[in-house]
Parts: C-alpha cells; sequence; structure tokens
C-alpha cells in the first residue's frame, strides 16, 4: 500500500451498544450490581451466558455464577460451568486477554466484515465502555491508525496501541473490583511455590487454584512489557513451572479454557529455561486429553527434543499421529518408546499399526533389527546400530 488510505468507521461505530442491551434485558440492573457493570459487559463480548447467579451477602466475592460459553470460544460445548464471583471476573479478564487472530488491513471502505476484523470486534465492542468513540482507521506502509474522540478530545493511536491501552483498563478494572486478595494484591509471592508444588504432588487441585489462581490474568500482561521481557531464564522457568500447575489444576477442576490459555503462557515463560520440557509436556498431554490430537503434536515434540521423560511423549506422539493418520510416523514414535522401554505403553497402537500396514513388519525385520511387537529374541528387540 503505497499511500495510506482512510476508511470511516461511521458504519460499525459501536457507541451505547451496552445501554440498548440494558433497555432489552430485565434483569439488566440487578447482574450489574452484583457482577459489576463492566463484567456484566465483559461477560457478552466473551460470549459467557449467565444462567443463574447464588448470591452470598456475606461474602459477595463468594457468590456463585453459572454459565455457558457460546461458540467456538467453548470447548466444553453446552456443559454449564460454576464458578464463584472472583474467578468468574478473572475468567473474563483472561479471555479478554487472550491472544487474538491478526487480519490483514482491509482495502476498501465497503469491507465493514473487513474493517471489523482488523481492529478486532472485542476492541469494538471494549472501547465505548471506557468513553473512546472510534472515527476513522488510518491503513499505510507505516501501520494501521486509530483516530478516536474520548471526552470530547481527538487523539490518535497506532492499532496495536490502542489495544494494549484498553487490556490495561481491563486489568485496572480487576483491581478496583478488590477480586485479588492476599499476596496478588501487593505482587506474585514466590515464597508459595513450593506449597502449590507440594499441593500439586498430592493430586489437590483445587489448592493449586487457590494459590496460584490470581496469577493467569497479570502474567498474561507482564510478558507484553518490557519488564517481562528481560526476565531471567531462572525466574522465567519459575513463573512457567507455576503456570504449567495451574493449568494442570484448572483443567482438572473443569475449567479447561482457561487451563489451555494458562499451559500456552506458561511455554511463553518457560522456552530458554530448564523448565521448558515439562512446559511443552504438559500442553502436549492437555491436547490429548482433550483429544484434540493435531495439536498436540508440536509440543510433545519439542518436549521430546528437550530431554522430557520418554514416558510421557512416546506414546502419546504414537496414539496422536495415528489419529491424524500419520501412520509411519507413529510406527517411529513407536519404536523409540520401545527403546525407552515402554513396550507396554505402545502396544495397543503397534497391534493397530500392523493391522493398518501389513507390509511393516516384514520390512522392518529385513533392515533393521527392531519389530514392531516383542520378540523372544534379545538381538530382535536391540535398538539400530547396536
Amino acid at each position: 500500500m503505497s499511500a495510506a488510505t482512510v476508511f470511516s468507521l461511521e458504519a460499525i461505530r459501536t457507541d451505547g451498544w451496552f445501554e440498548r442491551v440494558g433497555e432489552r434485558v430485565g434483569s439488566f440492573d440487578a447482574l450489574c450490581s452484583i457482577l459489576g457493570e463492566r463484567f456484566f459487559a465483559f461477560s457478552l463480548i466473551t460470549g459467557a451466558r449467565i444462567t443463574s447467579l447464588t448470591v452470598d451477602r456475606r461474602d459477595p466475592s463468594a457468590s456463585v455464577v453459572e454459565f455457558e460459553v457460546s461458540g467456538a470460544a467453548s470447548e466444553l460445548g453446552a456443559v454449564t460451568q460454576r464458578l464463584n464471583l472472583e474467578r468468574f471476573r478473572r475468567r473474563l479478564v483472561s479471555a479478554l486477554l487472550a491472544e487474538e487472530t491478526s487480519y490483514p488491513a482491509p482495502v476498501r471502505e465497503t469491507d465493514v466484515e473487513g474493517i471489523q476484523m482488523h481492529i478486532g470486534v472485542r476492541y469494538l465492542l471494549l472501547a465505548p465502555l471506557y468513553g473512546y468513540s472510534l472515527l476513522e482507521l488510518e491503513c499505510g506502509e507505516a501501520g494501521s491508525f486509530l483516530r478516536v474522540s474520548h471526552d470530547g478530545e481527538l487523539e490518535r493511536y497506532e492499532l496495536g496501541e490502542f489495544r494494549s491501552l484498553l487490556r490495561r483498563w481491563i486489568i485496572e478494572e480487576l483491581d478496583r473490583a478488590g477480586s485479588r486478595s492476599g499476596p496478588e494484591r501487593s505482587g506474585l509471592d514466590l515464597s508459595i511455590l513450593p506449597e502449590a508444588k507440594a499441593a500439586a504432588e498430592r493430586g489437590e487441585h483445587a489448592t493449586v487454584v487457590r494459590l496460584l489462581g490470581g496469577w493467569l490474568m497479570p502474567l498474561s500482561f507482564y510478558l507484553r512489557t518490557p519488564e517481562g521481557r528481560a526476565l531471567g531464564p531462572e525466574l522465567r522457568g519459575d513463573l512457567g513451572q507455576a503456570l504449567g500447575m495451574l493449568g494442570t489444576a484448572l483443567i482438572a477442576e473443569s475449567d479447561v479454557e482457561a487451563g489451555h490459555q494458562s499451559l500456552r503462557l506458561a511455554v511463553q515463560y518457560a522456552v530458554d529455561s530448564p523448565r521448558a520440557a515439562d512446559a511443552y509436556a504438559r500442553l502436549g498431554e492437555a491436547f490429548m486429553r482433550a483429544r484434540r490430537f493435531g495439536e498436540a503434536i508440536a509440543p510433545l515434540r519439542r518436549a521430546a527434543e528437550l530431554g522430557a521423560e520418554p514416558d510421557r511423549v512416546w506414546p502419546a506422539l504414537g496414539q496422536a499421529f495415528f489419529a491424524e493418520e500419520r501412520l509411519l510416523a507413529a510406527w517411529g514414535a513407536t519404536l523409540e518408546a520401545r527403546r525407552h522401554g515402554l513396550d507396554d505403553a505402545v502396544e495397543g497402537i503397534s497391534k493397530q499399526l500392523r493391522n493398518r500396514l501389513p507390509l511393516l513388519e516384514q520390512w522392518q525385520r529385513a533392515v533393521a533389527p527392531v519389530a514392531l511387537e516383542p520378540s523372544s529374541s534379545p538381538e530382535a528387540v536391540a535398538a539400530p546400530g547396536q
């Protein structure tokens, strides 16, 4: 694009959308009072449909929100989920802070959908909540810029800068709601990590969530800051380990979407640290449990490359490759598992591979000393080159 193109945002401006919802929803005032006005708006933006509220008058943060997540954002279909008010608010904020797919700049002013997707639908809906009225989008070689009106003043932002500004407002909203307490209010208390690790080893997932649940939201934002990017590998590894334990615990507590987000963030923190293998393995294992086999392959392979325990990666890789119809890759994973003495773990996949590829065992016997099935001959199960 040689010259900047300016698009009017008149057709897609969302000023007053939340107030119009209030005119149609009978329980609007009650929901705003209990959840917080902007948190109710956040729930509408993220597609969290609230089905019931159980209010605890003695401790409002312990009130229980029952809700369903609609559309592609839900990993549990129409299953109703229950969270206390504090965790529900954190869940909404985490969803709003999650990375969005980037879409190219539009080329025609009539491409309304293209303009919406380039700016980001969530940001179009968030902007009016904080007094921003979007006027124009300017796209050129220097990037994309928004011209907005804020409290009667005209302002201009680079698109990424404007998104970051709204994310900061969201985080401040959670702070003002007082939903963080204890160590999270004054910062991340690394001294609780041993306690969280001990709870994770005992399988006490609710305790892990209680100890580390307040870390996901601030760490999601912190990694984007210069301070976050400047963290040393040891501290990044510790934070990655904490997020990994939290992600596993959240999934065990049926908060799958937040659990996957925590595990992805764990990988980002732990990369280039001694904790990286565990972070990748946890993410791959979570995808396997969700039967998202294609997505599990990359983190499991990376975990294997980084030296994760063989029993965590090779049997799972064999299953994932097989589910994706990558039969030769599945066969290779089973051979690697057997090389580490994991014959029982891959016995089922090996039998299925032999049925699908009847010539595979004959070829294997002809060119390599490892067979798909165990043999009574020690020479037959020796590793190649031995």
